[in-house]
């Protein structure tokens, strides 16, 4: 018999590679394990924990905690100061839920937002001082000073309600500053220049131009006054928890539904017979009153009302706490305000006693890029590798420093009025680790200054460009070009442009790293 003619057993077919999405598939969906592998991180598990709590309880908790920041506040040597830091921030925290409304909700760009802020503050001022003989109690000026501010702003509103993004960005531009122009000028008005003629005094002072109006009263009601920073933190901490819950069950409603589909997408929301142009007005309308109500309580806790609080500058404050905590987010609204105004813009001046030990600027800024490293990089072996080259990199250009120039390396740390950091050990490894000239503070001379700030900005633009262990590398030398930069001029100008300088620079960061913001969800696209 023949034996079957053998048979060859055909070769195993090797997996293909997993192919990036195609066309027609959802990207969201085909990264979700990606997403799984970094919910593994440190950031990723605190994200969890945070989704999973209720959020009821989760505001329920943050009042608390702010309800304890003037028992915290007590046990320091300025306590005013923090308290009145405090409810600033929790002014803030207003004035960025109400720019939510309109930014967040609605999609709507609105840059006269500032305009509101100042009309509850010039309006309180006015009814509650003696510019003209007017004392009204709060509870009388308040709901007035809102209501007039909700309606200026629908009516402000209705030229604009057809011009969407830029076009929109512009036009509501020009109103915050005309009403910058007119507080201004407000000491000089007429009645079309014929005030001579119908025998009217020549000229009214109804601002105070730029002096502002002084000697605001402080909130008065039922024969209580609001007098210490006390109350008035507690009174913005009332009026953010009111305005919050207000904001979250207008979120929840028809309402709000519309005005997140207005913010996808305008035409399919008016496909869909949704009246948009009334959403818009309703939107730019309600972040006006909480604008105001932010403005009343600036007023009085001020006792004034001063054009430069209601510019452009502060405008853009207000947008990178909206930004930094994630459009659309309440929650993002707030702790951006906070992270804003207490760590970036009050917590890098150069010196701050607190009780018995002395809080610095220079704490802050080395623990946020400590604190950055440690939520981003990871595994830990990557992470030591970047940490001992930034480590290693500057004893190098120290001792190359050193060596080969005539000014040396030996440059003390200046950090404004005190010695701090000149000595004990934070001074001591910080001097032997930048490349600090012997007379950079005494001669004035910001040449190195200058020539390191361009090599940051250069350094942090290519990092947004670089992935992988290119990127790991170029970070080596940035860390370094920061302290650097910090130790060299920044410090020094912790109450200046400093702290708007390095606003700029975390929201760079952040939205490289995560571009909707802390608490903000990213949008599904779909290819």
């Amino acid at each position: 018999m023949s034996e079957p003619p053998e048979t060859s057993t055909p070769p195993p077919v090797e997996p293909e590679p997993a192919a990036s999405p195609g066309i027609g598939v959802d990207e969201w969906v085909a990264r979700s394990g990606e997403r799984r592998e970094a919910s593994d991180r440190l950031v990723g598990r605190a994200r969890a924990l945070y989704e999973r709590v209720s959020k009821p309880v989760v505001f329920g908790i943050f009042v608390v905690l702010a309800a304890l920041v003037p028992v915290l506040a007590s046990t320091s040597v300025n306590d005013d100061y923090y308290l009145r830091v405090s409810t600033v921030a929790l002014v803030f925290a207003l004035l960025a839920l109400g720019l939510n409304v309109s930014v967040g909700f609605a999609g709507l760009l609105d840059l006269g937002y500032i305009a509101y802020y100042g009309v509850g503050a010039y309006g309180y001022a006015m009814l509650s001082s003696s510019k003209f003989g007017v004392h009204w109690e709060a509870w009388l000026v308040i709901p007035l000073v809102v209501l007039v501010s909700g309606v200026l702003g629908f009516l402000l509103a209705l030229p604009s309600r057809r011009l969407v993004g830029d076009y929109l960005a512009i036009v509501t531009l020009f109103f915050g500053q005309i009403f910058y122009v007119l507080v201004n000028q407000g000491y000089r008005v007429s009645v079309l220049g014929l005030n001579n003629d119908l025998g009217l005094k020549s000229n009214w002072d109804l601002t105070g131009g730029p002096n502002g109006i002084a000697n605001v009263d402080r909130f008065r009601a039922l024969g209580f006054t609001a007098s210490s920073e006390r109350a008035y933190f507690y009174l913005t901490l009332v009026a953010v928890v009111v305005v919050f819950a207000a904001l979250s069950l207008l979120n929840r409603s028809r309402t709000g539904r519309a005005w997140r589909a207005l913010n996808d997408d305008s035409l399919a929301a008016q496909a869909m017979s949704m009246p948009i142009n009334r959403l818009k007005l309703f939107a730019v309308g309600t972040g006006a009153a909480v604008a105001a109500l932010a403005g009343t309580i600036n007023a009085a806790l001020l006792q004034g009302a001063f054009p430069d609080d209601y510019n452009t500058q502060v405008l853009i404050i207000i947008y990178a706490m909206v930004i930094l905590g994630g459009a659309g987010s309440l929650p993002g609204a707030v702790a951006g305000a906070i992270v804003v105004e207490v760590f970036l813009l009050e917590g890098l001046r150069p010196q701050t006693p607190i009780s018995s030990w002395t809080f610095n600027g220079r704490w802050v800024f080395y623990g946020a890029i400590l604190l950055i490293l440690l939520c981003k990089i990871r595994p830990w072996r990557r992470l030591a590798a970047i940490v001992g080259g930034v480590v290693a990199f500057g004893l190098v250009v120290h001792a190359i420093v050193a060596a080969t120039t005539v000014r040396g390396a030996d440059g003390l740390l200046n950090t404004g009025p005190t010695s701090f950091g000149h000595g004990g050990w934070l001074g001591w490894a910080i001097r032997h680790w930048l490349a600090l000239p012997a007379d950079t503070y005494s001669t004035g001379t910001h040449t190195p200054f200058n020539i390191a700030l361009v090599g940051l900005i250069v350094c942090i633009l290519v990092l947004t460009l670089l992935k992988g262990w290119k990127r790991d590398l170029l970070l080596v030398p940035t860390i370094w070009l920061a302290g650097f930069v910090w130790e060299t001029r920044l410090v020094e100008e912790g109450s200046g442009p400093t702290r708007l300088l390095l606003l700029g620079v975390t929201l760079i960061v952040l939205m490289t790293a995560r571009p909707q913001g802390l608490f903000g969800k990213p949008r599904v696209e779909i290819v």
